[in-house]
């Protein structure tokens, strides 16, 4: 009589023997039985296999947690490299991102391979190289899929061993024998609702491959993972799109007025929001030169600000040698046509041959003139935002910059993103403008650049949630 066996639970059998790793096992996955467990009661071995259940589960929440902590499409599929790599037992991986859909974006991540080893691995024939093979929606050879598993999504590919396997391309022998893996672990990064974004494979040194139970592991993990990568990368696409169409709504270049260079510095944030600027070429030679904000975020700002920007042109061309008018007329458009909406704007109206500027502001930052004599900001007079009074005005402000003297105009996203106080932000700026080098008060751009590294040293991040940023430079001669 044979002897009895203990009923099956569900979870992970922790029985089934463990391959050889290149690497040290993972932390809370129980080892494989000894022989000796055949002799221990059914009891036993029932708590065992839960134990090793719960184990499991402990452990695939704690990577889950990791992975879902990331907001970035680079930084998630690091994360799923360390993780994967510590369920199947490898050192090293890759990772592609390639969406079937073929609207980007694409990415390739490195897990201890340097950049060219990356490029060396992708010189292997796709049709040889089993991340390829994912990516192309190549059948594994062998058994058919399991009907678990949607038959658009291929299943895993598991080479044992490199130097022995039937049909690899004699490249695909050769890189591995030059970067020294002998065996790799290929996984889809596909599920059927998110469809196939790319692949993972990651290496072994000697020839080896995962067991059933962590097989069974990395593919969990694999299909969460997936599901995480879409949700960022639908984040990603639509970041892009709005950084687009703002981009597309302002000028796409500078315009060349004789006595006067400029230079602009934007960033959208990831939302979309409405901030502005204008330069341009008015009759005799003069120069309109704007910025504004838009109230509110997303696509219906943009559009408000493109609307904004547009009709402030032609009000500019009618009557630009007088700011107030431009603004007064700006003011009764947006009051009429977007009644729920504010926004701040300043027009300055300059002549560079006389070196003379005529500006007004409707609650907005004052202007920042920049010279080798001087750091300054444009005393203007207090007004409220287009759309808040019944009527606005406000006097204009006349300076006269020396040649040499640079002039900043910016929106109140550049202040807001140091996340100080308006005065304490103002007394930055200030100094920062202050601090510019000599040597690069002849370059407009130069001037922006150093502003914005000592105002932001840790850069604008468009991918970060915060406020647009607009910094319009002119030097004049």
């Amino acid at each position: 009589m044979s002897a009895p066996r203990p009923p099956k639970v569900a979870g992970i059998d922790s029985t089934v023997p463990a391959p050889p790793h290149t690497a040290a096992p993972l932390t809370g996955v129980p080892s494989a039985a000894s022989p000796s467990d055949a002799a221990l009661p059914p009891g036993v071995l029932i708590q065992d296999r839960l134990a090793s259940w719960v184990s499991d589960l402990t452990t695939l929440h704690e990577l889950t947690e990791r992975l879902i902590k990331t907001d970035s499409l680079d930084e998630a599929l690091r994360e799923v490299l360390g993780a994967g790599a510590a369920l199947v037992g490898a050192r090293r991986g890759m990772a592609v991102l390639e969406p079937a859909d073929g609207l980007g974006p694409t990415s390739t991540i490195g897990l201890g391979l340097a950049h060219a080893d990356l490029g060396t691995i992708e010189t292997v024939p796709r049709g040889s190289g089993s991340y390829g093979r994912l990516l192309d929606g190549l059948p594994e050879a062998g058994p058919a899929p399991s009907s678990a598993r949607p038959a658009h999504v291929p299943e895993p590919i598991a080479i044992r061993d490199v130097r022995t396997e039937e049909g690899l391309d004699p490249r695909h022998r050769e890189v591995a024998a030059r970067l020294g893996y002998a065996a790799s672990y290929a996984l889809p990064l596909a599920t059927e609702e998110a469809g196939r974004l790319g692949a993972a494979v990651w290496l072994y040194d000697e020839p080896a491959e995962p067991d059933e139970r962590r097989r069974h592991l990395i593919g969990l993990y694999g299909r969460f993972a997936t599901e995480h990568l879409a949700r960022l990368l639908q984040v990603e696409r639509a970041r892009v799109r709005v950084a687009t169409v703002a981009e597309e709504l302002l000028p796409s270049r500078l315009p060349r007025v004789p006595g006067v260079r400029l230079a602009v510095r934007h960033r959208t944030g990831p939302q979309g929001g409405g901030d502005w600027y204008d330069a341009l070429p008015l009759p005799e030679g003069a120069l309109g030169l704007a910025v504004g904000s838009v109230s509110g975020t997303g696509p219906s700002a943009l559009a408000a600000m493109g609307r904004l920007r547009a009709s402030l042109r032609a009000y500019a061309v009618m009557e630009g040698e007088d700011p107030v008018a431009v603004l007064s007329d700006l003011e009764l458009l947006l009051r009429l046509t977007e009644p729920a909406r504010s926004a701040t704007a300043l027009f300055a109206y300059a002549e560079p041959a006389q070196r003379r500027i005529v500006l007004a502001g409707a609650g907005h930052a004052p202007p920042l003139v920049v010279g080798d004599h001087r750091t300054e900001f444009v005393e203007t007079s207090l007004s409220a935002p287009l759309g808040m009074l019944t009527c606005w005005e406000a006097p204009s402000v006349e300076l006269s910059p020396a040649p040499g003297e640079t002039v900043l105009l910016y929106t109140d996203g550049l202040l807001r993103r140091t996340g100080e106080a308006t005065d304490r932000a103002f007394a930055r700026l200030h100094a920062a403008a202050a601090s510019v080098p000599v040597a690069d008060r002849s370059d407009p751009g130069a001037v922006a650049d150093h502003v914005l590294r000592t105002l932001l040293p840790q850069g604008i991040d468009p991918a970060v949630e915060g406020e647009d940023v607009v910094l319009l430079a002119a030097r004049f001669d």
